[in-house]
């Protein structure tokens, strides 16, 4: 073990994973089946809260997701943008991933498995849908649960906080154009307006109004317990704005899930694919750029993991709770605990492998 990653090991204590975060996948489930029971005993309301919008951007759902996205961004630091240079091989292998690999691999498999092998068990009229959700899920990296993985998997977590703060300031500029380059090479009409009204509402917006708060936060004695007392009050209603989300998107989307229950697993495939696919990826060109496996984990981590919270916001934006898109990106917030446990549990499984070889760093660069 590398003498950075020595100190790391007894540095990175952060908090373990949540009741919540363990058990993603269980809420999701019950908001399925709670949000098909109520769509189908109150449609009306449903339809009701589907009509709330301005300039197709619904504001129930803006509110939510604003309530989900910002305790998430107050953990981020931007300040940490300096610490670049000193972790600039996992660095760059991250945004390698991250944006020149993720996007395109996760459209290759959509094209292939839902436009091709799969296009005969699904519903044509929402072929193209699921296509457009599984890119934006995509091509948005993860923010808040990253912080989970580096953790589990031992990493260090000044190297986690600057490509995390890195990620968020790439996705102001380059989230619309990866997301509009894919879906026009699928000829799927994109209406540009709102994809950048998206950008501007659940990027732009809460990023500058987090980093305010934090910044005020942090102000004067105790600032770093205030902002962490700050953030743990607000996590339940995180946590409450989701599960509503969840549950209306599931209550417009009940009639399809029953008419078709298959549609769910078959969405799932290539998200599973692409995880294993982009971490194994990361955590190799780590391998071959002798980061330490302290880099190396949480670099394969963050290039597998999604922003799902803004992968579902702008597919219900361009979309509509209705559509495949919506609930393409909500089957990556179904399988997202499961699946990056399992590429932690790989992680940490190689570590012996993975620092055995000879010629290791002494620090992490």
């Amino acid at each position: 073990m590398s003498l950075q990653c020595a100190t790391t090991g007894q540095q990175a204590t952060g908090a373990p994973m949540s009741l919540f975060e363990r058990y993603l996948s269980l809420w999701v489930f019950l908001c399925i089946l709670v949000g098909i029971g109520l769509g189908q005993r109150f449609p009306s309301v449903f339809h009701l809260i589907g009509g709330l919008e301005v300039a197709q951007i619904n504001l129930p759902v803006a509110v939510l997701i604003w309530l989900m996205i910002i305790p998430m961004l107050l953990k981020i630091d931007l300040k940490a943008l300096s610490g670049v240079r000193a972790h600039w091989r996992g660095v760059g292998v991250t945004l390698f991933v991250n944006w020149a690999v993720k996007p395109f691999s996760m459209a290759l498999l959509a094209w292939l498995f839902i436009g091709g092998w799969f296009r005969p068990y699904l519903p044509t009229e929402q072929i193209d849908s699921y296509i457009a959700g599984l890119i934006i899920l995509a091509a948005a990296p993860c923010t808040a649960m990253v912080f989970v993985w580096s953790n589990l998997s031992r990493g260090e977590p000044h190297f986690t906080l600057t490509q995390v703060a890195l990620n968020d300031s790439i996705m102001v500029v380059a989230f619309a154009p990866i997301v509009g380059l894919l879906l026009g090479l699928s000829a799927i009409s994109v209406p540009w307006e709102t994809l950048l009204l998206s950008v501007l509402l659940y990027i732009v917006v809460p990023l500058i109004m987090a980093q305010v708060l934090r910044t005020l936060l942090l102000r004067g004695a105790h600032g770093t317990k205030r902002l962490e007392a700050f953030i743990a009050a607000l996590g339940p209603l995180s946590l409450v704005a989701l599960l509503v989300t969840l549950v209306l998107l599931f209550g417009f989307q009940g009639e399809q899930i029953i008419a078709q229950p298959l549609v769910i697993g078959l969405l799932a495939v290539p998200i599973l694919i692409q995880v294993f696919f982009n971490s194994g990826l990361a955590y190799l060109l780590n391998y071959i750029v002798r980061s330490p496996h302290c880099i190396a984990g949480p670099s394969a981590l963050i290039g597998a993991s999604n922003f799902f919270e803004l992968a579902v916001a702008t597919a219900i934006a361009l979309f509509g709770f209705q559509s495949g898109a919506a609930l393409a990106t909500v089957v990556g917030v179904l399988i997202e605990v499961p699946v990056m446990l399992a590429a932690v549990a790989v992680v940490n499984r190689t570590r012996a492998w993975y620092e055995g070889r000879t010629g290791l760093p002494t620090q992490a660069v």
